[in-house]
Order: C-alpha cells, then sequence, then structure tokens
C-alpha cells in the first residue's frame, strides 16, 4: 500500500481557498461559511470564478478551463493551507485528467468536500494524499450543525476524530481495521473501471448518497459487486441515503437514513462475511461527522459503533 501523506496542521492566520469546481453557486449561499471560516481564525481566499456561471447543460461554476485553472491555484500555491470546495453538484470529472499536483507536492494540504468532491478526492488519494470528506462552504447556511464543522476545523488543526454511536440492527458484527476509502456512491460508482478509481483490496469502504431512485441505487451496488468490489473490501460504512425514490410515496424522503435504501444494501451484501456499519451520520445531511479519507481507520462494531482514526 502506498504511504499516505497528511497535510500539516493549520495555524491561525494560515489561507483557507474557497473554489467551486463543480456547480453553480451565488455570493449569498456561501456568506454564512466564508464568515465561518474568519471567525475560526483563518483567511478565506476566494477563487477567481467561486461565482461565476456557465450554463450547458447543467449550471456549472464556470467553463471546464475556469475551474481547473481555480482549482490547480489552490492545489499548488504555496501561500494556502487548505481548500475548501463551495459545494458539490456535478462538474468534477471534467477536471481529473488536469489537475496538476507540483506545488502541492511541496506542500499538501487539506482538500475538504464531499458529493461531486468524490472526484478529486479519490485523484488525491491515488497520488498518496489524505483529504477530509465533509460538509462544503454552502451547506452551512441549509442547517448543517455547528458541530459538523467544528469537527472538520479539528482536523484541520491537528486533532483525529473519535465517534461513538448506537448501533444499527442491520449492521454485521465485527472488529475491522484498514485504509478508509469511498465518499459519494454515485462517484464511486461512476469511477470503476477507469484509472482513478479508488483501490478496494483491504480498505474500509465508506458510502453515501442523496436524491436517487430506488434502482438507481440498486444497480450501483450490482456494479459494485460485478466489479468484484465486494469480495476485496474489508468493512463496509454506509451513511447518509436521503431524498430516496420519490417523495410523495416514500414517508422517509426527508429523513438522513432511509430504512428501505438499507435494507436494499443489506440484501445485496447480505452473502459477504466483512463488518457492516449502517446509519453513520456523514453525508447530505445536516448531522456530520467528517471522515479522513486514506487514513487509517479501526471500527468496533456490537451493541455500540466505536470509530477511530
Amino acid at each position: 500500500m502506498k504511504k499516505i501523506t497528511f497535510p500539516e496542521s493549520l495555524k491561525k492566520g494560515d489561507k483557507i481557498a474557497v473554489i467551486s469546481p463543480a456547480g453553480a453557486v451565488d455570493a449569498s449561499q456561501l456568506e454564512k461559511g466564508i464568515a465561518m471560516i474568519k471567525n475560526q481564525g483563518y483567511e478565506p481566499i476566494l477563487g477567481a470564478h467561486l461565482y461565476t456561471k456557465f450554463s450547458n447543460g447543467y449550471n456549472y461554476a464556470g467553463t471546464e478551463k475556469e475551474r481547473i485553472k481555480d482549482l490547480n491555484w489552490a492545489l499548488n500555491d504555496s501561500e494556502i493551507s487548505a481548500v475548501w470546495a463551495s459545494r458539490g453538484g456535478y462538474g468534477c470529472q471534467h477536471l481529473v485528467e488536469h489537475i496538476e499536483l507540483n506545488g502541492f507536492k511541496d506542500r499538501p494540504k487539506w482538500y475538504i468536500g464531499y458529493s461531486d468532491n468524490t472526484v478529486v478526492q479519490s485523484y488525491l488519494l491515488k497520488k498518496g494524499f489524505a483529504s477530509v470528506h465533509g460538509q462544503t462552504v454552502k451547506t452551512s447556511g441549509f442547517g448543517v450543525t455547528d458541530e459538523s464543522y467544528a469537527l472538520i476545523f479539528d482536523i484541520l488543526e491537528g486533532k483525529k476524530p473519535e465517534y461513538s454511536f448506537a448501533s444499527h440492527h442491520l449492521n454485521s458484527a465485527g472488529i475491522v481495521e484498514g485504509q478508509l476509502i469511498g465518499g459519494n456512491l454515485a462517484l464511486i460508482y461512476a469511477l470503476l473501471g477507469t484509472k482513478y478509481s479508488f483501490k478496494f483490496k483491504n480498505r474500509v469502504l465508506f458510502i453515501e448518497d442523496i436524491g436517487e431512485s430506488f434502482y438507481a441505487l440498486d444497480r450501483m451496488i450490482m456494479s459494485l459487486e460485478l466489479a468484484g468490489v465486494f469480495h476485496k473490501i474489508s468493512g463496509l460504512i454506509v451513511g447518509g441515503m436521503t431524498n430516496m425514490g420519490d417523495g410523495k410515496e416514500n414517508n422517509q424522503y426527508n429523513e438522513s437514513f432511509d430504512e428501505f435504501a438499507y435494507q436494499l444494501i443489506s440484501e445485496r451484501i447480505s452473502k459477504y462475511d466483512f463488518p457492516v456499519v449502517f446509519g453513520f451520520p456523514n453525508g447530505h445531511i445536516k448531522d456530520n461527522r467528517p471522515l479522513m479519507i486514506g487514513s487509517p481507520i479501526k471500527i468496533k462494531i456490537d451493541g455500540m459503533v466505536k470509530v477511530e482514526f
């Protein structure tokens, strides 16, 4: 397994780049998040195309050239200490072939995001760098708990998270240790078969998703099965599954952890013998516990779930 580099801890006054590598955002949507960065003692530096809009079948935050320019600037500028995505959406796959890490290798920095940012985080891990799977800047104005962000700042400042919560009835008990990989299921699925896909052998896989039809969820899990992923991993963590199916028919549509989605996943993986955690508080949910992608992780699952990095 490739040695993983963890960025240096941030100090008060350090600069955090805020960029939009995928979907477009309005300035009003980031006001609270940018103020939060300042209030924590850091200097937010805004990407040149943070608020750019480019419509091409989807409202992107700029053209592909504009978005990759901002991403490469943020990753490689020696004055930047961390890179925080404004949001996800769609568009990071456009950029992955054009990411440059020359300056980044000299001064690795935390990349923070989730959803579509799974693509960038998979790329960084392939190159040997850890990242933070946590809330984007935009979601701070959408009712996400303050603790969800406080825990991200803890990681940026060098504190390794530990989590403990009640076990879900679909969990498979056991103890598992390994390197944590994963993120948004749709993007893990989209990267399968490409050179940017995660390596799965002996890893602990985390998945979460939002807004998928139940048949689409099943299709993605089936693709992972057909690709041999469940034969390779040593453990599985299932996070938020929300806004699944039809909002008019699904009475758990707005719940963080959709039980029918969980049942579908549980049925597909029932023949495999590895520990499984359902209901991990990370994903497109209001109360989010950030994860360190690329980090060693230890999980003990019995009456309670205990997670250590």
